[in-house]
């Protein structure tokens, strides 16, 4: 068992100062998407699943289905449409289950799914 681990146990500390310490690092990691939906239409939506490489975009009649646990975070999309697509900025993911993981975008004058 690492020293560190046993010296943390015996002063009472259970966790990492993580994620309270800054990572430099972190900055320039690449993230998954979030999308604007004020800016998608169904024709944008067709054109970002038919470039997305790891098919973590879907369009399911007037929502676009992002599964947020396939992307790779390659950028494609946030290239094709910088208006629509932005970094997240969420490196990291957490979900209890993998349903939560999938988000559900209403396309551009379509009612909210969600």
């Amino acid at each position: 068992m690492p020293l560190w681990f046993l010296r943390g146990v015996a002063h009472g500390v259970v966790t990492t100062r993580y994620p309270a310490r800054a990572e430099p690092s972190a900055a320039t990691l690449p993230t998954p998407p979030a999308f604007r939906p004020e800016a998608l239409t169904r024709a944008l939506a067709d054109q970002l699943q038919g470039i997305c490489p790891s098919r973590a975009l879907a369009r399911d009649a007037d929502t676009l289905v992002f599964d947020v646990g396939a992307c790779t975070a390659c950028g494609r999309c946030r290239e094709l449409a910088p208006g629509a697509v932005i970094a997240s900025g969420n490196f990291e993911l957490a979900a209890t289950s993998r349903a939560n993981l999938v988000k559900r975008i209403p396309l551009l004058g379509e009612k909210a799914t969600r």
